[in-house]
């Protein structure tokens, strides 16, 4: 709240009052073309009947303080956004424990190279619904859609492989969770989803059963593709890791231990066929860098330019000023009245 005066000139007026008044003193002449200011500098007035003077003087400052207009001004800012609602399918199978170094156990792991970049996308979109997805051989709902990002973090920061079951990659099953926690009513229209996406982060293929070789997902990924497609979310598809040799973490009676082997998990034609069936964009994301660079792809992408309107609102105050001066001025004015100080005089 801030008080401005809109003509200041007018403060400077009421500043030369006390030289105005001493001029007058000096020179024995009336300076101020006030009514009924001679009667109230009558040489036969007495001491107490002085007041008319000061009553005067006084409506004369209130007065020009309300000719400067004094206003309370109050900054008023609605903004009108309507972000993004994204999702976060996180792979957490085992394979994310592996690491990419040239030794083992001094290089982070698929997992924790990612964590940070995912951090630094959320908090990129302040004005953004978020949630988070996790999936290994199930799939478990981290966050729901919200804009309480620190909270968010607070999830993602605790996210470790083990949350679910790790022995398997089911992408379908883990689509399929993220498309129902978009399931909102007021964020549809005409059966499209408005305003919402998918992040797919995996380093795997899809499962199979190893003694049936049927799939482990109950839906199968590139259904719900289709599925997102018909809602009109896309999905944007991250490989993580790189083919080739890999330090794989193995517990032995509470002892881990580095074993060696070739890894060529990712199954890139499926990722790529789920972006371009959604209208989304596929990112092979070989390490921490071109994991960044993914991410802010897709930041780039999906921005939306938000309107926002402010205003200010005013309150005027110069009444409460003008209304006690007027009066004070007219009060000095009746008791210089003739009629008046005979009958106070006799």
């Amino acid at each position: 709240m801030t008080l401005v005066f809109h003509d200041p000139l007018w403060l400077l007026a009421l500043l030369a009052l006390p030289l105005l008044a001493w001029l007058r003193g000096r020179r024995h002449l009336p300076v101020l073309l006030v009514p009924f200011a001679a009667a109230w500098h009558r040489k036969s007035l007495t001491a107490p009947a002085r007041w008319p003077m000061a009553l005067g003087f006084t409506g004369l400052v209130l007065l020009i303080g309300a000719l400067a207009r004094p206003q309370r001004v109050e900054d008023k800012r609605e903004t009108r956004s309507e972000g993004y609602d994204i999702m976060l399918c996180v792979d957490v199978s085992g394979s994310m424990l592996w690491e990419e170094g040239p030794r083992p156990g001094e290089y982070p792991n698929r997992l924790q190279v990612i964590k940070p970049i995912i951090q630094g996308f959320i908090d990129r979109r302040p004005h953004d619904r978020i949630g988070l997805v996790l999936f290994g051989r199930r799939a478990y709902t981290v966050a729901p859609l919200t804009f309480d990002h620190e909270w968010i973090s607070r999830q993602l920061a605790r996210v470790k492989v083990g949350m679910v079951d790790a022995e398997g990659t089911v992408i379908g099953d883990g689509l399929g969770t993220t498309l129902n926690r978009m399931e909102q009513e007021q964020r549809i229209s005409g059966g499209h989803r408005m305003g919402a996406f998918i992040v797919l982060l995996t380093d795997g293929a899809e499962s199979t059963d190893p003694e049936t070789g049927t799939p482990l997902s109950t839906l199968p990924p590139r259904e719900a593709a289709r599925i997102a497609a018909s809602k009109n979310i896309p999905i944007y598809t991250i490989a993580v890791g790189r083919d080739g040799y890999v330090w794989v973490p193995v517990d032995i009676r509470g002892t881990t231990r580095y074993t060696q082997r070739f890894s060529r998990e990712v199954d890139p034609t499926l990722l790529k066929q789920i972006a371009e069936d959604t209208g989304g964009h596929f990112f092979r994301a070989e390490d921490k860098d071109t994991v960044e660079k993914a991410f802010a792809a897709i930041d780039r992408a999906k921005k939306i330019e938000f309107q926002s309107k402010s205003y200010l609102v005013t309150t005027e105050l110069f009444w409460w000023l003008a209304i006690p001066g007027l009066a004070a001025l007219l009060a000095a004015a009746l008791a210089t009245w003739p009629g008046w100080r005979r009958e106070a005089l006799a």
